[in-house]
């Protein structure tokens, strides 16, 4: 009756044995602690919690561009990330089936969205740093 809820846990931890896998979780894990970083950086930046006594850092106002700014850099990071997924998939795919030319196009293209969204990010911490002492 339950043999299908054991099968799926055998299958669960059999992935568990290949490398690729903690790649990814590993890949997951590094984004979400950067992701995590910017939003903690972020919540000191807003004026409304500033205004509640919440938060007690010293923070330059932002302004409209500024604010838009980081706006469509979240929306880029999160596309990049996607798209870093999205080659390493690939590139797993490619490599599993021996198409080494396309497995070497997805890596290149996985290292670069990979660098991109790094960059954003870094960037914006960068931009948080300076705005806040």
């Amino acid at each position: 009756m339950m043999k299908w809820l054991i099968n799926d846990l055998k299958a669960a931890f059999a992935e568990l044995k290949r490398g690729s896998t903690w790649l990814v979780l590993g890949l997951m894990a590094g984004f979400g602690l950067l992701s995590f970083v910017i939003a903690q950086l972020a919540f000191q930046t807003d004026s409304l919690l500033r205004f509640l006594r919440i938060s007690s850092f010293n923070c330059r106002e932002l302004t409209n561009g500024s604010i838009i700014f980081l706006f469509c850099g979240m929306i880029f990071f999160a596309l990049t990330i996607i798209s870093t997924f999205g080659e390493i998939q690939r590139y797993f795919h490619h490599r599993d089936r021996k198409s080494v030319y396309e497995a070497r196009q997805a890596k290149i293209y996985g290292f670069i969205w990979g660098g991109i969204a790094i960059t954003i990010s870094v960037s914006a911490l960068v931009f948080f740093k300076l705005n806040c002492w």
